[in-house]
């Protein structure tokens, strides 16, 4: 017995703790499903009516202490509403701890209706139920609906994912176990086969009752859309909502009810996007999401751990966005990339020859010509062949490890031949001074493609004596001027470099009408949307001659990471997350918890089989699967990309063995080949992507003969994955077994443990076609693979990190942002402000007529203090007598402001108010004409104070998007240019956080200053009443106004960039969706307007349930 074994039987394990915690929850849910099974159906309904009171009633006495407070905000004077609100804000949460804590006490009854629901509708084709409203609503548009008198008939088959399905499921213990997990705010770790869909009926149910919203996430589209319709029903039959954010465009009302829906279904990606289009609405109607209460996450480490690495974007064009060097600087390129590979193959040529003399110092030679051909170009296929003869890997990889010697100190021996050194792991491509030389060419200027020291330079100048400080300054920004040419120039070269020697065409991309489209590496999935960032998608597009797009600009941007850690409460589940516990906890704070499976798992997994080349291993493997189909055993062949799926079929059509290919590119046959991959003796090749989420039943003489076999043609650089493959087998208890075959040229086994493992097999002498299989072997493998991962985490690590300065920039400005959309907080925001700029001109000014300067530019006042004051008083109590001041001048303003507008909107609102709906009004502060547009009949019931606040709303919501778009282009170009700093032995994110501050105060300052400055010069321009003028109302312009504009979102393009940073570049690349199946097209339930309404009250459907369509 090992040390954690030994642990484990003292204390238990985190699994046996787990289950202990959360039995206690099942004995109650069993302990109260009898009383739910003795209901009638009604009665069953009726329950669930009972539960939604109890918990609505639980935090009625704090709902009403809120609503109040809200009642009286108006009345309460500006420099005292934010004690208020804050108040509101501690209540709405005490609410949802109220909440919380009722959930608790009727979770067992909860789970037990449901999982008698499911129970009823398996046992019964139909249930017949006293009709409801909501029933008759529904039967208006579903099939599975019928209204009979007063009596409301479901049945018990519906349509999901273009299928018709019968409900067929009940709820097993370990499932409620499972649903416990989600409820409580953790990741549910389940085997394949063991219904996380159902499991998540259970949580969703419960959290639904609050009547808050419950969001579930999936990875695509055509499951968003199958299980909000699988699942939709068991909800629907207690009165729950159901929808699809998938279903509706963005923006549009019927997005806005899907939101509203008690239950949402939909993609992360969509969720995210949503998120980010309501922080750039103009309009409240724009907004579509509420506040974020609860979200299950299925796949959960797809979305929160692979996804994490691609922020959603949502970009605009920039100004001389198509000024871009890509053409320009490409021939230079390709002269230099064709330098580079005649010298690869003259270098590997050269080392064939030497290594094979029996003179020891040529041979030393002749491995280091081996490593320079390595270094010019990785990915050589005759470079690669050759490393996995015997003893050649072995000897390059000493020979690298004399030049990497004290830091690198030799390295440039070894690399000063080359045009330019690629390092496959850090994904960077360094020129070196050949290569400059090279494209420098006779040009007038030899350091065109050199960066200079540009520090050195700007502390020579400081230092230089006889300059005047203007001399200095246009000498200074000529050197910056300099630098920031030289480096986009740089930057080109780099990004094209990577794309013609590190991006290959139908592999990492392809080009379709015009458009580089980038590939995942898995599925072979056409990722549409998505583009390279920095530079390089550009880069490829120059390469492939296709019109190179325009740089954009971001305007709005978050990663999924920060996206759901908004949630009040998060869960998620999936059959791979135990892997990743350390990460899922670090970041989210998740906390997985496996759950057993319903019966034993009889797989039997084997030790990997590892052999020295590509080839012996394919050969075995179609051995094997030779071997398997005569036993009359199905094989599941997995493997990590579409090439190699490709090239196995060809290899088993030429051995005359059938078999089905299943990957993104054949997805529309998938439910077809997924129906026969269990048969006896069929053969299934899949991407192990592309199997995932896939259910493989089998027959009894199957079940007989062994079960399904799973062969890994390659170790994937996440366990995460293999796992999945491995548990496409095993399923409820079945036999099964799965084995992974590895080469020495693989990836993962090329990066990691190959040079061991072949110094091994080289020991033992270990002929060709020979393999080794031995758990030590298995276990370096793993070893290799918690490598990548470690780094993989840490990179994701870091660019949440980056995310995280730009998250609390978003938060605040976003939160004012909002403020000023909805018009509930605005008079907070701008007494914040008006205090803010009062400081400010007090803190900041040591002179007294600068003081008295700043706030007659700012606040547009006198300085109410005179100079001994200034010198003698503190600083506190002088800002405290200019606040005072201020808000007076400000509320006289204002309240100037609605007097003048008043008899206006009197009197066109008694005259002509049929006539408009809103009007504009204009409004100056001395420099420009604002034209305000305003409610008519907001603004006569508040005697116009409704004008004031659409003013405030106007003026800040463009003076918050301005600057904030500013904002991000600045920190866009920070993010790039701190990179430089680790040449300087300097950390670029402490420099990126600490400049990012320094922007960010920048911005605050300006917003607070535009808007402060604005508000308080605003007034109508009204002439002053002569003896002949009577009424100066007329005198104000009025005109009606548009209908109130919605964004217009056609111009902004939204995109999940993949990040190719050489910090941030090596994250998980898979992308673990189940493939997309095509739906057949299905005719919906439609009504003609002049037939009876399906909801039985016998009128017409136009003139009942068909009145809005």
């Amino acid at each position: 017995m090992g040390f954690n074994e030994f642990l484990s039987s003292i204390f238990g394990n985190k699994s046996t703790r787990d289950m202990k915690e959360i039995q206690p929850w099942v004995d109650k849910i069993k302990a109260a499903y009898p009383e739910v099974a003795k209901l009638d159906n009604d009665g069953l309904r009726a329950k669930t009516e009972e539960l939604k009171e109890y918990i609505r009633n639980s935090a009625s006495k704090e709902r009403a202490k809120a609503d109040e407070l809200r009642a009286g905000i108006e009345n309460v004077e500006l420099e005292d509403r934010e004690e208020v609100f804050a108040q509101i804000d501690k209540i709405e949460k005490e609410i949802l701890e109220i909440y919380e804590k009722a959930l608790d006490e009727v979770l067992p009854v909860a789970f037990s209706i449901v999982k008698e629901s499911a129970k009823r509708f398996s046992e019964n084709e139909e249930i017949v139920v006293t009709a409801t409203d909501f029933d008759r609503k529904l039967a208006a548009t579903k099939d599975f609906v019928r209204i009979e008198g007063d009596k409301a008939i479901w049945q018990n088959h519906w349509n999901a994912g273009g299928n018709d399905t019968v409900w067929n499921m009940v709820h097993y213990d370990v499932q409620l176990f499972g649903g416990v997990v989600l409820h409580k705010g953790k990741i549910a770790e389940m085997a394949t086969g063991e219904g996380k869909t159902l499991v998540a009926t259970l949580p969703v149910f419960l959290n639904a009752l609050t009547g808050n919203g419950v969001h579930v996430v999936t990875v695509n589209d055509y499951l968003a859309k199958r299980d909000s319709e699988w699942m939709g029903p068991l909800y629907m039959f207690h009165g729950l909502s159901v929808d699809c954010i998938d279903r509706h465009q963005p923006n549009s009302d019927a997005r806005r009810q899907a939101y509203l829906a008690d239950i949402t279904f939909g993609t992360n990606n969509e969720f995210g996007f949503d998120y980010l289009r309501d922080n750039m609405a103009i309009s409240p109607k724009d907004l579509v999401q509420r506040q974020h209460n609860y979200a299950i996450v299925d796949e959960v480490d797809s979305v929160l751990i692979d996804d994490a690495r691609t922020p959603l974007i949502i970009s605009g064009p920039v100004p001389k966005g198509e000024d871009q060097l890509f053409d320009q600087l490409r021939p230079l390129v390709e002269r230099l990339v064709e330098a580079q590979k005649v010298l690869a193959t003259k270098y590997l040529s050269e080392a064939k020859k030497l290594i094979n003399s029996d003179d020891k110092k040529e041979v030393e030679e002749g491995f280091l010509a081996l490593f320079r051909s390595h270094k010019a170009l990785p990915k050589n296929k005759a470079l690669i062949k050759f490393l996995s003869e015997q003893g050649i890997k072995a000897g390059m990889l000493k020979t690298e490890e004399i030049y990497m010697e004290q830091n690198n100190k030799r390295m440039h021996e070894a690399t000063d031949p080359l045009y330019f050194v690629i390092d496959e792991k850090l994904n960077s491509v360094d020129l070196t001074d050949k290569g400059v030389d090279l494209i420098t060419g006779n040009s007038e200027d030899p350091t065109l493609f050199v960066l200079p020291d540009i520090a050195a330079q700007l502390s020579e100048l400081e230092n230089e004596h006889g300059l005047s400080d203007e001399q200095k300054l246009e000498k200074k920004d000529a050197l910056l001027t300099n630098y920031a040419i030289k480096s986009e120039r740089v930057h080109t070269i780099n990004q094209l470099l990577k794309a013609y020697t590190m991006f290959e065409k139908d592999d990492e991309y392809v080009v379709i009408d015009g458009q580089v489209k980038i590939v995942d590496e898995q599925t072979g999935r056409i990722m549409e949307g998505r583009r390279y960032s920095d530079g390089l998608h550009q880069a490829i597009e120059a390469k492939e001659g296709v019109k190179v797009e325009a740089a954009t600009q971001t305007f709005a941007t978050i990663t999924l990471q920060n996206y759901f850690r908004m949630y009040h409460k998060l869960s998620g589940m999936t059959g791979t997350a135990e892997t990743e516990a350390g990460e899922l906890w670090d970041i989210y704070k998740l906390d997985v918890v496996v759950i057993p499976t319903n019966r034993p798992i009889a797989r039997k997994d084997m030790n990997d089989r590892v052999y020295k080349t590509k080839r012996e291993k394919y050969k075995a493997v179609i051995e094997e699967i030779e071997q398997l189909v005569q036993a009359g055993r199905p094989v599941l062949v997995g493997t990590t990309s579409v090439e190699i799926s490709e090239m196995l079929s060809k290899m088993l059509t030429m051995r005359k063995i059938e078999h089905n290919v299943l990957n993104a590119k054949l997805h529309q046959k998938e439910a077809d080949i997924v129906a026969k991959a269990g048969l006896s003796g069929t053969v299934t090749i899949a991407t192990n992507m592309a199997g995932r989420g896939t259910d493989i039943k089998l027959s009894p003489e199957v079940k007989a003969a062994g079960g399904l076999a799973i062969i890994g043609t390659e170790r994937h650089e996440s366990r995460r994955v293999d796992r999945q493959l491995r548990g496409r087998a095993g399923r409820q208890g079945d036999p099964g077994s799965s084995v992974f075959f590895v080469s020495l040229e693989d990836d993962l086994m090329r990066f990691f443990s190959s040079d061991r493992i072949a110094s091994v097999m080289d020991k033992l002498g270990f002929q060709e076609g020979e393999m080794i299989e031995h758990k030590m072997i298995s276990n370096s493998i793993e070893r290799a693979q918690k490598k990548v991962e470690e780094n993989n985490f840490g990179i994701r690590k870091r660019l949440l990190e980056y995310d995280d300065v730009m998250n609390k920039q978003r938060t605040v400005v976003y939160t004012k942002r909002r403020h000023a959309l909805m018009g509930e907080r605005i008079g907070m925001d701008i007494v914040n402000m008006i205090w803010d700029r009062c400081a400010a001109a007090i803190e900041n000014n040591a002179d007294y007529e600068e003081c008295k300067l700043d706030l007659l530019q700012t606040l547009a006042m006198e300085a109410p203090f005179t100079e001994e004051e200034f010198r003698n008083e503190k600083k506190d109590k002088l800002a405290d007598k200019t606040f005072d001041v201020a808000m007076a001048n400000f509320k006289r303003k204002t309240e100037r402001l609605a007097q003048i507008a008043n008899p206006v909107i009197k009197q066109v609102y008694e005259n002509q108010g049929h006539m408009y709906e809103n009007i504009l009004i204009p409004i100056t502060d001395g420099k420009r004409m604002y034209n305000i547009s305003c409610n008519l009949k907001a603004a006569y019931e508040s005697e116009s104070k409704e004008v004031v606040k659409s003013f405030e709303k106007s003026i800040l919501l463009h003076v918050i998007d301005e600057s904030w778009k500013e904002n991000l282009r600045e920190l866009d170009e920070l993010k790039h240019s701190v990179q430089n700093a680790s040449y300087e032995q300097k950390d670029p994110l402490l420099i990126y956080k600490l400049e990012s501050v320094t922007l960010f105060d920048n911005m605050v300052n300006k917003i607070n200053n535009q808007t402060v400055s604005i508000l308080m010069r605003g007034q109508i321009p009204v002439a002053e009443p002569t003896e002949e003028q009577q009424e100066a109302a007329r005198r104000v312009e009025v005109r009606q106004a548009a209908p109130e504009q919605r964004q217009d979102m056609s111009k902004y393009r939204e995109q999940k960039q993949d990040l190719n940073d050489p910090n941030q570049q090596a994250a998980a690349q898979q992308d673990t969706r189940e493939a997309v199946k095509r739906e057949p097209i299905r005719a919906e339930k439609t009504v003609g307007r002049n037939d009876p309404c399906p909801c039985g009250s016998g009128k017409k459907y136009k003139n009942c349930h068909g009145r809005n369509s």
